[in-house]
């Protein structure tokens, strides 16, 4: 397969994904699924397999083009949310990313010992899996900007996806820092750096690049605003400068820009221009996404005679076990109904953020056992997709018809 036919199987297989639901129910939550399919049936059907279809021996496409999936997404979810007051709203995010996150890691690092990999394999395994997906978990989210209607099950699932990719990075570096042979000085250096500053630094910059944004759009000059001229490339240039300016500084991007998404957002919160950046950063983000997801598929067939049954098990457990047994203990002082609880415990999608760790680690510094944490996290990918991509609509379904006034913003749409 040349070039120009991989384009011409690209652009069948995007087509399909999208038509193809289309015939069973009005949603396209196998969308996801259906893509990593097309890309391993691509794989199985040639000989040799591309550079961009291996990331074991080649990781930097993979980073590049994940990373900035992420970022666009991030800033979008925090400029999606209608309402972020009063601090109750929170209830259920905090403890999925101050508890039910570190239990993950935790699980997953004993898993990566189980099957024998070195600590720094396990540890980094737990950072690059626990984060749950901005991007591929937009089935369970909030909608659109000034919709309204934000249940607290989909609140809580955007806001833990905005926040919990950023705090990931302290332990990818732990990981990194255990196979390079971890000291006590190291130790307290990671504390103070990595934790402390990287995240304070990332929210402070996010929240003044976003505010600054938003003056410069919707306030200065007052006479002829930018927002008045519609252009949704304003929010790329959101993403860009909170990314940048962080990155700069060597805080953490990805607090930035969920946090200046939501920092531009509440400059005019119910200015119709949201409507615009967010049809335009969708654009962006589903495109990015088609292309990383016929890409995971394709490596999954690449790599298929390699994965072996620890891969599948640690994916499944993460899946069905890890995630909706640490997600529903820790919500237990949330208030959630027994239904929304379990909705919110057992939705953590696992997607494109893992990639870009994995990649990411994979370009700084010699990982053991790489070559198993890639076919893991592969797999688990493709597992997420296929079991919360078919049930979410489902899910979610049930959830509005115990909720009147969701049901009536629903039906409205």
């Amino acid at each position: 397969m040349n070039y120009h036919e991989f384009l011409l199987f690209a652009g069948l297989a995007i087509v399909g994904a999208y038509w193809l639901p289309r015939f069973i129910s009005g949603r396209e939550p196998a969308a996801s699924a259906l893509l990593i399919a097309a890309g391993l049936a691509c794989a199985l059907m040639i000989d040799d397999a591309p550079p961009l279809f291996s990331p074991i021996a080649d990781p930097e496409w993979w980073e590049i083009l994940s990373e900035l999936t992420v970022i666009v997404a991030l800033f979008a979810t925090g400029m999606r949310l209608d309402a972020v007051s009063p601090f109750a709203r929170w209830r259920a995010t905090w403890p999925l990313l101050v508890i039910a996150m570190p239990l993950t890691i935790g699980a997953m690092v004993m898993a990566g010992l189980a099957a024998g990999w070195p600590l720094a394999s396990a540890l980094l395994l737990g950072a690059v899996l626990a984060p749950t997906d901005p991007v591929l978990a937009g089935d369970v989210q909030v909608g659109p900007p000034t919709e309204g209607g934000e249940h607290p099950v989909r609140f809580a699932l955007t806001t833990e996806a905005g926040l919990n990719d950023g705090l990931a990075f302290p332990f990818v570096y732990l990981a990194l820092a255990v196979a390079a042979g971890l000291t006590g000085g190291d130790l307290l250096h990671w504390f103070a750096f990595d934790v402390a500053y990287c995240i304070i630094a990332g929210a402070a910059v996010g929240a003044l690049a976003g505010w600054m944004l938003g003056q410069v759009v919707f306030r200065w000059p007052s006479p002829n605003v930018l927002a008045d001229t519609g252009s949704g490339v304003l929010a790329l240039a959101g993403v860009l400068l909170c990314y940048g300016l962080a990155e700069y500084i060597h805080a953490y991007g990805f607090i930035a820009c969920f946090v200046g998404g939501l920092a531009f957002r509440r400059v005019e919160a119910q200015h119709s221009f949201h409507s615009n950046l967010h049809v335009f950063n969708l654009a962006i983000e589903h495109a990015l996404t088609a292309v990383l997801l016929l890409m995971t598929g394709a490596a999954l067939g690449t790599y298929a005679s390699w994965v072996r049954w620890e891969h599948v098990a640690i994916a499944a457990s993460l899946v069905f076990v890890v995630r909706p047994l640490s997600g529903w203990v820790t919500l237990a002082g949330a208030g959630l109904p027994r239904r929304e609880r379990f909705v919110t415990a057992a939705f953590g999608v696992r997607g494109i953020g893992s990639l870009y760790y994995l990649a990411f680690a994979a370009g700084t510094a010699q990982v053991p056992a790489l070559a198993d944490l890639w076919l893991t996290v592969l797999v688990t990918i493709g597992l997420s997709a296929l079991v919360h991509g078919l049930s979410a609509g489902a899910a979610l379904a049930g959830i509005r018809a115990d909720c009147e006034p969701e049901s009536e913003v629903e039906g409205a749409r």
